[in-house]
């Protein structure tokens, strides 16, 4: 079996540009993967036309760790966006490798390991400003079944944050919590936005409303200040879904930087590096949350490695909270339903694309918005 023809499909879903990838074999066989990017998706594209097609015409989908390993190694400088290229073939490969031979993709990863996975809601805040429009879009995600969510409060906050700024975010979950009661999860997310004394600060503030856990207080290449919070602090930390090899992960999991790896397949390397992270953070008693912001292809991909993964404690979902016509952009199966995941059945991913709908939404530039400036409260925080 060679791959014989690579095609990209470059599409607008209003925040957010995916760029999906589709193999087809000698055999017949296609496969689907994900590259998209925020800021950066035509400059994947490129790379995928000028450098990964060459690498990868004519292999067989199979050889993974020569193939995908060989690229890993001769793209050289490393980042993020030679590595989400990377990581959409890998995708599809896995795609090719599960239709090949007649199996759901987390069958050939090493089984199922869970009796049920379940989502946290990400995205349910859109529009929401005041703390009573958090509330009530707390409660209609809780009534969609989620027992989990996760939103940033914190604004535009960067590095320091006024006493001001520290009360509108504790007023912002204290609202949430109080509107969902004590029994569903609260995931606070900071996006990297503060200092190590402004994030110990703000987390000894928010103790009280029981984080399930505290995303990326500080600069996510900054493991000793992320050490430091997480010693400061008596809830689980969670990042990782800012680095992209195998070598940052092993460092962060040695340090024990964190409570929770967020490693995101789409981005470090494809389905095999993720679990060779979760593997390591499994050694060092660390769960794992893979990370997934972006389409439906890599959620699909993320949750193969949940089902197959002993240490996953729960998935990130924002397909409920996207575009309307999300679910159309692939077909096969719709994975989550009133907050859970369905266990794949078909061979591969158990998805093709639709591309004749990816042609009907063209690429627009800078569709996502900086988070931190007004763009971010004025249109990633507002229902599309």
């Amino acid at each position: 079996m060679k791959i014989t023809s690579v095609e990209t499909f470059l599409t607008n879903a209003g925040l957010r540009n995916y760029l999906f990838i589709r193999l087809t074999t000698d055999t017949g066989i296609n496969g689907v993967g994900e590259a998209s990017l925020e800021w950066q998706e035509k400059t994947v594209h490129t790379l995928i036309d000028e450098w990964v097609a060459e690498r990868i015409l004519g292999v067989d989908p199979f050889d993974i760790e020569t193939v995908i390993g060989g690229m890993i190694r001769d793209q050289y400088q490393g980042g993020s966006t030679v590595m989400t290229a990377i990581s959409g073939v890998e995708i599809a490969f896995w795609d090719i490798i599960g239709k090949t031979c007649g199996q759901p993709v987390y069958k050939l990863l090493g089984g199922r390991c869970h009796e049920r996975l379940e989502a946290y809601a990400n995205g349910w805040y859109g529009g929401a400003r005041t703390p009573e429009e958090y509330a009530e879009a707390a409660r209609n995600a809780v009534n969609r079944g989620y027992n989990a969510l996760k939103f940033d409060p914190f604004g535009t906050a960067w590095k320091e944050m006024s006493r001001h700024e520290m009360d509108e975010t504790e007023s912002l979950v204290a609202t949430v919590r109080d509107a969902v009661g004590d029994n569903i999860e609260l995931m606070i997310e900071v996006h990297g936005r503060l200092s190590v004394g402004s994030a110990i600060e703000m987390g000894r503030r928010l103790e009280k409303y029981r984080p399930a856990w505290y995303e990326e207080p500080v600069s996510p290449n900054s493991l000793d200040l992320l050490t430091e919070v997480k010693k400061a602090l008596p809830f689980p930390i969670a990042a990782g879904e800012r680095l992209y090899t195998l070598e940052d992960f092993y460092r962060f999991t040695a340090m024990r930087a964190a409570d929770i790896v967020q490693m995101d397949p789409a981005h470090c390397g494809g389905l095999l590096v993720t679990k060779k992270i979760a593997a390591m953070a499994e050694a060092q008693d660390i769960k794992v949350s893979p990370h997934c912001s972006i389409g439906p292809v890599a959620l699909c991909a993320a949750l193969h490695v949940d089902w197959s993964t002993p240490n996953v404690m729960i998935q990130e979902n924002f397909g409920d909270y996207d575009i309307p016509w999300r679910h159309d952009l692939v077909f096969g199966w719709n994975p989550v339903k009133k907050g859970e995941y369905a266990l794949p059945e078909k061979p591969g991913l158990g998805i093709e694309l639709n591309t004749a709908l990816c042609a009907k939404h063209p690429y627009k530039k800078n569709s996502f918005p900086s988070l931190w400036d007004e763009r971010w409260l004025k249109d990633f925080t507002q229902n599309k």
